[in-house]
């Protein structure tokens, strides 16, 4: 696949992703065993592909790690940035319940995951493929949690087509600013989207998902969103 091709694919999946919330409204445990299956693609994706990619570029470890713990100190600050914006929008009249601040984070987000798969790119066509996918299913479920009272129908399909952009722009700024950088550069920025993946899994689709009362049959979706993810590696080596 032509690599322009590939990084497509988060974007178009992303406004299929609004599209699919015009029409299909999920209960509240059928989201959760969606974000369940998304935890399980995306972890796959950080141990199929990215994790060994690192080994194989050979780093300094106190690179990796000086990365790793910048892109987790940036998600924290994000996650504090969250939360004031949850609370302020509680506090907000009805009719004032668009949360910019929420949105806004959601879109710094997107252009992060954007940047990382544009790093992948960079480093070989197969990692930024891998990444390209298992964000996609993020993305494409994206617009089921942006329902709400104030955006709702087809605004859920225009924020959708704006984050869709949002990701490809990232995704081909950071593969233009990668491309021939060396592998020290490469491996940092990879680093630092461990951290971005592992807040996206832990502080995200499964935080949400849990807010249900869950049932033994989430595991399951857990383990099959991984393995369905790896298979398909499999299939390609």
């Amino acid at each position: 696949m032509n690599p322009y091709t590939a990084m497509l694919i988060p974007a178009v999946v992303s406004i299929l992703g609004g599209v699919l919330a015009v029409f299909w409204h999920p209960t509240r445990h059928t989201r959760s065993l969606i974000q369940h299956f998304a935890a399980g693609v995306v972890l796959a994706a950080l141990a199929v592909e990215v994790l060994p990619e690192l080994g194989r570029e050979h780093a300094p470890g106190w690179l990796l790690i000086g990365s790793f713990a910048m892109g987790s100190l940036l998600m924290y600050a994000m996650k504090l940035w969250s939360i004031r914006m949850e609370q302020a929008a509680e506090h907000a009249p009805a009719s004032e319940q668009w949360n910019y601040g929420l949105l806004m984070a959601t879109f710094i987000d997107i252009a992060v995951d954007g940047f990382i798969i544009g790093a992948g790119f960079a480093a070989s066509h197969e990692t930024g493929l891998i990444l390209a996918l298992g964000l996609s299913v993020e993305l494409l479920f994206l617009g089921l949690s942006l329902v709400s009272e104030t955006i709702k129908g087809w605004r859920v399909v225009l924020m959708t087509t704006l984050l869709g952009a949002v990701v490809l722009s990232s995704t081909l700024i950071g593969n233009y600013l990668l491309t021939g950088a060396s592998n020290m550069t490469i491996s940092a920025i990879l680093a630092f989207g461990v951290s971005a993946l592992l807040y996206l899994v832990t502080d995200e689709l499964l935080v949400e998902a849990h807010e249900v009362e869950e049932k033994p049959v989430s595991t399951l979706w857990l383990f099959a969103g991984f393995m369905v993810f790896w298979s398909i590696q499999l299939m390609n080596t």
